[in-house]
């Protein structure tokens, strides 16, 4: 059975036209899981990771707007939070889903600590977006009141920014082999993991900052051994030129041309940069790993070379030999 690392986006969470509530996002899980469960049949061992962004956002407010009934969760226990929530939706949606269809496979979620390093340079730059959109007024007002750093976000409005610095070490990462091999289905580095330092006397301490889910992944992907690095989004193909009248959607590229379309621009840092930055550092890890970039509903096809965006560290003129190999 090949190994594949699922890394859910945003998309696959909760829909922006809907609700913030547990029940919406419940809604949409459940029908995430249809896809999930179609690659477990497919003959996959399976370990799932997903972001975080507005649900740890959302939980951030919760408590500071509470705190003068009781006292506000520092940010590394609101992640926690989050990866509760979000494995526990997941977990039950995907188990419900594989016992219609007859399978018994267990489904676990487990949280999940990552070790950054404290003198990473993205703690004096915050980068990662967080939380619910906010007008550019509100912004301002957010930032006056709180301190917080607010950022414009492709288009669609403000955000409070938090550190997003680079996973060196999945703290767990024994336990998530033991379930994977003993055939288990983990949910896992939901969020990007909860970012720790380890201190002089070897004790780790939470840190207010979130990890990149699609780099956590692949650190996942890594330690796993796994074949395919699957990245799930709302696109079912990365384009260069994207939105413009000459925009050119691909197919297959090398690591080399990743590279090449990266230092020319065309990626958003807020969006498909990291996607792309996770899946080359995959691709490039090991001879006969692959990454795809893929919408969730045409996970399955990407699987077979019928749709997203497959990255690999040579060029393979026939993808359909590498899948069937």
């Amino acid at each position: 059975m090949k190994k594949l690392v699922v890394a859910l986006g945003g998309n696959a969470l909760q829909e922006s036209s809907k609700p913030a509530t547990a029940k919406a996002q419940l809604e949409v899980i459940r029908n995430t899981s249809k896809y999930i469960a179609d690659i477990i049949e497919e003959g996959y061992k399976v370990s799932i990771a997903h972001g975080n962004g507005p649900q740890v956002g959302r939980i951030v407010l919760q408590n500071e707007a509470a705190n003068h009934i009781t006292p506000a969760m520092p940010f590394d226990v609101c992640g926690a939070m989050s990866q509760g929530m979000i494995g526990y939706h997941i977990q039950q949606s995907l188990r419900d889903e594989l016992k219609l269809r007859g399978n018994n496979k267990q489904v676990v979620s487990l949280v999940t600590q990552v070790l950054v390093d404290q003198d990473d340079l993205a703690f004096s730059h915050p980068t990662k977006p967080i939380g619910p959109f906010y007008t550019k007024e509100e912004a301002q007002k957010i930032k006056s009141e709180k301190g917080y750093d607010m950022v414009e976000d492709a288009g669609r409005g403000f955000r409070r920014v938090v550190a997003s610095p680079n996973p060196i070490k999945i703290v767990e990462i024994d336990t998530v082999k033991n379930l994977v091999e003993s055939d288990q289905i983990v949910i896992t580095v939901g969020g990007g993991g909860i970012p720790v330092i380890q201190k002089e006397d070897g004790q780790l301490q939470g840190v207010p900052a979130v990890i990149d889910k699609d780099l956590a992944s692949e650190r996942l992907a890594e330690d796993l051994d796994a074949d395919i690095l699957l990245i799930l989004t709302a696109v079912d193909k990365v384009s260069i030129n994207f939105g413009k009248l000459n925009q050119i959607d691909l197919d297959h590229i090398t690591v080399e041309e990743a590279y090449k379309y990266i230092d020319e621009g065309h990626f958003a840092p807020g969006s498909m940069l990291p996607k792309m930055k996770a899946a080359i550092q995959f691709a490039q890890s090991k001879p006969g790993r692959k990454s795809i970039i893929a919408s969730l509903s045409q996970a399955r096809e990407a699987l077979v070379g019928d749709s997203g965006t497959i990255i690999t560290k040579e060029r393979i003129e026939a993808y359909r030999e590498l899948v069937e190999a």
